[in-house]
């Protein structure tokens, strides 16, 4: 099922089925590792072997078709869960539970290729977007390099694609990136798709790294550019050398065509070519691969090179007046249209109040977009959308949903005064609805990572765990305010590990002999077995979290009555990117909209 063909009733009912399922299973997702032992979670929530649950998790997993519940008369269970005693005994019921109130068992999302199959098909003249506002090798992707891991390069290729049809879409050339960071996503969306990119960020720190990466950028990309006019004049001269031999060959096979040979605008500047070797045998006409030179290019070892510098007094008259010439000309390239293509990065707190037009001076419709923008920032950027007239559509991918305030947790203080970011929805508000920030915590869980053995240090979690029960026992002044940090990297044994725990909090060590703290160990190993199944129960239920989330989110967009469409679509492929999913939306467009439209749009 698309999602447009739902209706906000329709995910109103998906919404409610995942907070019935919640309110079930969230005592699993809600408990701490922290207090596994001290308050005995696993006696307390669960009524099933450790092995039958890993057995179950890891079936389930590997696809190997799920093995059927011993024949038994089973108590009543809601969800797996015992109506009587509320703890878990059915983890078949469970995972199939659990799998159903996942985002792809409601579905729900759209994939990328569907979204932009929809946005290229409704373009502003109802026709198809033009190829350059798309990628011709939607298959090839970079592996790494030395400006972007794997992850990042994956990330920035699928969401620029998305970002630019919906500039496209909406006929805007600007974008705002939210929390830009480092400035990859803004760097690439510039250079690649000729957008102008103001990227925000809170951290100085970061915008002062892309303000030096602007400045390499514009140099790059006025060498680009020339290197691409040589390469298209290269090729039309060898075309017309093709046409001679072959007119030469067969004078009547060719006809009248005519082919001109001039070589337009290929002059490349001494000063430009020492760029020129990363680009040879690459450019847009001779290579649709070209985003791996994009991303490449964006290296500062790539761009820093740069020849010994002649004094002035030793250049001739003529070399003189050519780097005036250039230098003039590179100011007014600056000043002029071209200068567009590279983003500009600032600094401010952003939030739904945010007045965009006193931070860009020059700031016309646009598109908004956040690439794993934290916790409140993601639902910040769905209401500034909705709040700004001038905001077109919006691309808005969250992270670190621990980050997240919650209106309704009773636990929390931080809403009683501010905006918080979830529940955004009039919904899910008028539900008072809340997850708890340790059952947040366990939505930034990756169940396709830990599937395949990654994401889980076990042996760390059990160290911490087993402290507390050595800090229950033997430090009762202790306050859980001081944290213990990363203390697990730089132990050599568990002993170490007190040792440095109890250090960093500040407490007496000599209280504890080392036999003392190892019995500790010694006492609770066989029981870690327990720790590994209810940490796989929690990633089980990840996915449930992180979908009534983003749900939210969705649910508050088909709320405002200004956007015409509204999807949850999944950007990444989770395996190198967890927080997949991003939340789209494009407002009225009004004679935009035609009858093409109608099955697009909600």
């Amino acid at each position: 099922m698309w999602g447009s063909s739902l209706s906000l009733s329709d995910l109103q009912q998906r919404i409610h089925g995942v907070t019935r399922f919640l309110s079930v299973t969230l005592s699993i997702a809600d408990a701490h590792t922290v207090d596994f032992y001290t308050r005995d979670v696993w006696t307390r929530f669960v009524a099933v072997s450790p092995e039958e649950v890993l057995s179950a998790v890891s079936s389930c997993s590997g696809q190997q078709g799920e093995p059927e519940p011993k024949a038994k008369d089973p108590p009543r269970t809601t969800f797996g869960f015992c109506c009587e005693t509320n703890r878990l005994v059915d983890i078949h019921e469970l995972l199939r539970a659990a799998r159903a109130h996942s985002l792809p068992g409601l579905g729900v999302c759209w994939s990328r290729e569907e979204l932009l199959q929809g946005l290229r098909g409704t373009g502003p003249e109802g026709g198809a977007a033009p190829a350059e506002t798309g990628r011709s090798d939607e298959g090839a992707e970079l592996e790494t390099d030395e400006f972007m891991n794997s992850k990042k390069s994956h990330e920035v290729q699928a969401m620029s694609e998305v970002v630019a049809c919906l500039a496209q879409r909406c006929g805007v050339k600007q974008v705002i990136d939210v929390g830009s960071g480092k400035g990859y996503l803004s760097s690439f969306l510039s250079l690649r798709y000729g957008l102008r990119v103001y990227g925000i960020d809170s951290s100085s720190t970061n915008t002062h790294g892309a303000q030096e990466r602007n400045r390499k950028l514009k140099k790059f990309s006025r060498v680009y550019q020339n290197h691409s006019k040589a390469a298209r004049a290269r090729s039309e001269a060898a075309l017309s050398l093709q046409v001679e031999l072959e007119v030469e060959r067969n004078p009547g096979a060719i006809g009248d065509r005519v082919v001109s040979s001039g070589a337009a605008g290929g002059i490349v500047s001494q000063e430009e070519e020492k760029v020129l070797p990363v680009l040879s045998d690459v450019s847009p006409t001779t290579n649709p691969g070209t985003d791996e030179l994009f991303l490449s290019a964006l290296s500062v070892d790539v761009i820093e090179t740069t020849s010994p510098r002649v004094p002035p007094s030793q250049l001739s008259e003529k070399e003189r007046e050519r780097r005036k010439r250039e230098n003039l000309e590179r100011k007014a390239l600056n000043r002029g249209e071209s200068a567009a293509t590279v983003f500009s990065p600032l600094t401010s707190y952003v939030t739904a109040d945010t007045e965009l037009r006193e931070l860009i001076d020059e700031l016309e419709d646009a598109v908004v977009v956040g690439l794993h923008t934290c916790g409140d920032l993601a639902p910040s950027t769905l209401r500034m959308f909705v709040a700004k007239p001038e905001l077109a559509a919006v691309c808005s991918v969250g992270c670190c949903y621990h980050l997240l305030s919650e209106e309704f947790d009773p636990a929390a203080q931080e809403c009683l005064h501010s905006v918080c970011g979830f529940p955004l929805s009039r919904y899910l508000r008028s539900q008072s609805c809340f997850c708890g920030r340790n059952a947040r915590m366990s939505a930034c869980l990756a169940l396709e990572r830990v599937s395949l053995g990654q994401g889980i240090q076990l042996e760390s979690l059990f160290y911490r765990a087993v402290l507390h029960v050595i800090l229950r026992d033997h430090y009762s002044s202790y306050k859980s305010e001081k944290r213990v940090g990363k203390v697990y990297s730089k132990a050599k044994s568990f002993v170490d590990y007190v040792r440095r725990a109890l250090r960093k909090l500040e407490l007496d060590e000599s209280k504890l002999t080392d036999d003392v703290i190892q019995s500790y160990h010694d006492t609770h190993r066989p029981r870690m077995g327990e720790m590994d199944a209810f940490n796989m129960l929690k990633v089980t239920l990840a996915p449930c979290i992180e979908g009534l989330i983003l749900l939210d989110r969705l649910c508050f967009m088909k709320e405002q009555e200004s956007v015409s469409l509204s999807a949850l679509v999944q950007l990444f492929n989770p395996l190198l990117s967890p927080r997949c999913y991003a939340v789209v939306g494009v407002k009225n467009c009004g004679d935009r909209i035609t009858s093409r439209s109608a099955i697009f749009y909600t």
